[in-house]
């Protein structure tokens, strides 16, 4: 859903602000579906998430002497009444599945997150406890596991199976 500048998204979304300034910063979503969102001007925008959805944020900066910050966020937003962690330019914040600063380790995720395309499933819909996972195996690091189909089945067995 496209809006207008004006336009106010609902209360209840968890909104994200993404910039783009050629070869400055990039502020961008790598996966996740936006319930909302709204152009500001050619460089800025703000999306929505409602709440239960999982996507990916991914901050890069740089100045005349190369890369400042590098770093991949996977949020859970939450419902209003939920207790939440804040993190910058989402508001009001959300569940922060994974957290992960330092280019080797942000390229490690993002290629984590095609092996999971590459399968055919959307990140998205991965397990929760799988970016979790992944985000200690990374601090601590090791070597984070590969996301399979039969680890996805299993997962949405136990979520089906849960009241």
């Amino acid at each position: 859903m496209k809006s207008s500048p004006q336009s106010t998204p609902r209360d209840d979304l968890t909104t994200v602000q993404l910039t783009w300034i050629e070869k400055r910063i990039e502020h961008r979503i790598r996966f996740g579906r936006p319930a909302h969102e709204t152009i500001i001007n050619k460089r800025r925008r703000v999306v929505g998430f409602a709440p239960g959805s999982v996507f990916a944020f991914v901050r890069w900066a740089a100045n005349d002497f190369g890369t400042v910050v590098s770093r991949i966020d996977i949020v859970r937003a939450v419902l209003a009444a939920e207790p939440y962690q804040t993190l910058p330019y989402i508001r009001p914040g959300g569940e922060i599945l994974l957290k992960i600063a330092g280019w080797d380790k942000v390229e490690r995720v993002l290629q984590l997150i095609d092996a999971i395309e590459a399968i055919g499933l959307d990140p998205a819909e991965a397990a929760p406890d799988y970016w979790r996972q992944t985000h200690n195996r990374l601090v601590a690091g090791g070597m984070p596991r590969i996301y399979s189909v039969e680890q996805h089945r299993a997962f949405l067995l136990r979520k089906r199976a849960t009241p």
